[in-house]
């Protein structure tokens, strides 16, 4: 969940907030140029014990942190006084509360970049974690360890933000502690281009839980989803994710975000470098930001923080950030940055996906997307099924990804990431049933499956 790192990013201004305005501009300051676009990829994943598949406690993740500190450009960051991070110029290395790793790479401008940079990223972590006895999962749902077995990382948000989800939904710390994810970080122009990108992105949520599903297991055993994850984040706080109605209308301006954003109950804000807990009022920021709180006012890094912590299927951090998609095998990563970079950066992308998905009632629309990450490929769609809207799609984003190529808008065609979800395609299996066909035995052969499956190996 940590925000993209992007070379001209600055520190959020403490600048008092007066009007609605500034909450607009706030945003549609990510707003660039078609010529300057380009992408992101956030890649999350498990980190267990290379003996046990159990999820491995803090002190020893904090060992793979030190052993990469002074690498690659990272500098450890702590919190009172506990290294829980690493930062770079471009780049960063966080953890989630489970102690799931997540690597935010170097805005690229296009995904070999990207891909450039996350072997990079893996050498460097399986080089130090092979000293400490890791393994690193490429898989959306913790497969061994149950919640109460998993300690928190000590980070002074999260114990905050715990014991509040424990009261908005029954699954908001199996979220926090046993969930990986791979989020995909796209530019866009102006305030139309960012809300027909928003709202095609959320039209493709279904597709993407359909396409990438990869988190079939939860404490041991199958859950009876593909998408555990996809399960577990529509049980975790309904104010703050899922999918954002008001977003899916063709009309909607940036106004209908910062309503949406407004009305969530803030977690906390930041005073003297410590998080003040708000949620035992549950004030949302619109009250915040209209009457202050016990003498505070809100301000722009009040602002900034609180878009954080809201976790939809697509978000402004403020460039648009896409979250649906599990944590995947390494060759699947840049599938997914190909996928919606190819759709959401051209017309003709946009339009296939609009005339694909645009029509459907929001009724209808959410029964698709609630499907999605239980049925996968084979979700029913009127005549069609999902695998059959995938594969348009996916032939789609490819002709627009080698169109960018020709246009000079990257280093060479991109259209080679998807080609790695041709099988899934042609079989109508995901990913996720690919791995439940090969569960079973003792725990040492489950464990070999998992390693094959979706380890994160040299190469």
């Amino acid at each position: 969940m940590a925000p993209h790192v992007r070379e001209e990013d600055k520190s959020t201004s403490r600048q008092p907030l007066e009007d609605r305005q500034q909450l607009l501009d706030f945003l549609l300051g990510g707003a660039r140029p078609s010529a300057d676009w380009g992408v992101g990829l956030e890649t999350e994943k498990q980190v267990v014990d290379r003996q046990t598949g159990e999820a491995v406690d803090y002190l020893r993740i904090r060992g793979l942190l030190e052993r990469l500190d002074g690498i690659g450009g990272w500098e450890g960051f702590r919190e009172e006084g506990q290294l829980l991070g690493l930062r770079g110029k471009r780049s960063s290395v966080t953890l989630e509360p489970g102690g799931q790793l997540e690597l935010s790479g170097k805005f690229c401008c296009d995904i070999h970049c990207s891909w450039r940079d996350l072997n990079r990223y893996r050498q460097h972590i399986l080089t130090m974690g092979h000293e400490l006895g890791l393994l690193f999962l490429g898989l959306g749902s913790q497969p061994f360890t149950p919640l109460e077995q998993i300690a928190w990382l000590p980070k002074p948000r999260y114990a905050i933000m715990g014991p509040y989800m424990s009261r908005t939904g029954d699954m908001g710390q199996r979220m926090m502690k046993q969930t990986a994810g791979t989020q995909v970080n796209l530019d866009f122009s102006d305030e139309a281009d960012c809300m027909r990108k928003l709202r095609t992105a959320q039209l493709l949520s279904p597709v993407g839980y359909a396409l990438f599903a990869n988190s079939p297991l939860l404490d041991g055993k199958p859950s009876g989803h593909l998408s555990t994850r996809g399960e577990i984040w529509s049980r975790t706080d309904p104010d703050r994710c899922g999918l954002i109605g008001p977003l899916l209308a063709p009309d909607a301006g940036l106004d209908a975000y910062v309503d949406y954003a407004l009305d969530v109950p803030l977690y906390f804000i930041q005073r003297n470098d410590a998080y003040v807990d708000l949620t035992q009022r549950r004030l949302t920021f619109r009250e915040f930001f209209e009457r202050g709180w016990q003498g505070e006012r809100a301000i722009l890094a009040d602002w900034n923080l609180h878009l954080s912590t809201l976790f939809p299927e697509v978000r402004l951090r403020p460039q648009v950030e896409i979250r649906t998609a599990d944590s995947l095998p390494p060759r699947y990563t840049a599938a997914v940055a190909a996928f919606y970079k190819g759709l959401l950066y051209r017309e003709s992308g946009l339009t296939r996906v609009e005339s694909l998905l645009g029509e459907l009632s929001e009724e209808a629309f959410r029964d698709l997307y609630r499907a999605s990450w239980t049925t996968g490929l084979k979700t029913q769609i009127g005549d069609a099924n999902l695998g059959e809207i995938a594969a348009e799609l996916v032939s789609a984003a490819r002709k627009s990804l080698g169109q960018q190529f020709l246009d000079g808008d990257s280093g060479a065609d991109e259209g080679v990431f998807l080609d790695v979800v041709d099988e899934l395609l042609e079989t109508g299996e995901t990913l996720a049933e690919q791995l439940l066909q090969r569960w079973g035995g003792t725990r040492a052969e489950r464990l070999q499956v998992l390693l094959d499956h979706c380890g994160y190996a040299r190469g």
